[in-house]
This record gives C-alpha cells, sequence and structure tokens, in this order.
C-alpha cells in the first residue's frame, strides 16, 4: 500500500492537532495548519523540498503575525475584580459617623467598620463615600 505525501502531510496535521487540543498551546494549531499547507503543496505535485519549504515559511509566519496579535489581546483584556478588590472605588452611605478613628458604612448591602484616609475627614451618617481600599476587615474611605 503506497500512501500519497499529502495523506502524510494531513495525517502531520491531525498530530499536531491533538497536543493542540490537549494542552492549548496555539503554536501546535499554526504547525498543524503549516501541515496542511504542505499536504496541498504535495497535492499540486511539487517535490519534497517544496512541501517542506511550505510547511515551514507557513508555520514560521502564523507563528511570527498571530502570536504577537494574540498576547496583545490576551494582556489587553480587563481582568475580572473579584472578593475586596471588587469593592474598591464602590460608593457606600454613611451609617455612623466616620473620621479617622473609624465609623460604620453599608456597602455592596453590608454592614462594613470603616475609618478615613485622611484623618481631618468626618462623613455624617446618609452621606455617600468612595471606598478607596480595604484594610483588613476595614474599609477605607473618602
Amino acid at each position: 500500500m503506497d500512501i500519497d505525501a499529502w495523506v502524510w502531510w494531513l495525517i502531520g496535521a491531525v498530530g499536531l492537532g491533538i497536543p493542540l487540543v490537549l494542552t492549548a498551546m496555539p503554536e501546535f494549531g499554526m504547525f498543524a495548519v503549516g501541515a496542511v499547507a504542505g499536504a496541498v503543496t504535495a497535492a499540486l505535485g511539487f517535490g519534497v523540498v517544496a512541501q517542506v519549504l511550505v510547511f515551514v515559511v507557513v508555520s514560521v509566519a502564523l507563528v511570527a503575525v498571530v502570536r504577537p496579535i494574540a498576547a496583545r489581546h490576551r494582556d489587553g483584556r480587563p481582568g475580572l475584580a473579584t472578593g475586596i478588590d471588587a469593592l474598591k472605588g464602590r460608593q457606600a452611605v454613611v451609617l455612623e459617623r466616620v473620621d479617622g478613628s473609624g465609623g460604620r458604612i453599608k456597602l455592596a448591602g453590608e454592614v462594613w467598620s470603616a475609618r478615613t484616609l485622611d484623618s481631618g475627614q468626618v462623613f455624617e451618617p446618609g452621606e455617600q463615600v468612595d471606598v478607596v481600599d480595604i484594610d483588613g476587615a476595614t474599609a477605607v474611605v473618602m
């Protein structure tokens, strides 16, 4: 049984697709596309040197072009704030007078102990404050 070269290239593409799925490393997908390009080259009747050259050029071009674009998109995506990080920057309502030594606020539906960022500031009940930090179980407000 004599298998054509283009079939071997497709087998190689599938072989490169398996680690892509298992490891989620996109480089394997780029090499698989290069293998498909090698299969097309083989199907068109070009020799082994041309097939390998097309595989290498397509694979390297995809890695060189697609990887930096994907990295920019991945790094540019804002992260999802959770826990106390999600509370920073939110507004709260003063329940008990808040000054540099303490007080109480209602933040995200819960009652929190609070203190002001500037020890000279005072907030009276009913005022809106901004949470700038969480220090242990105390919200730091301004």
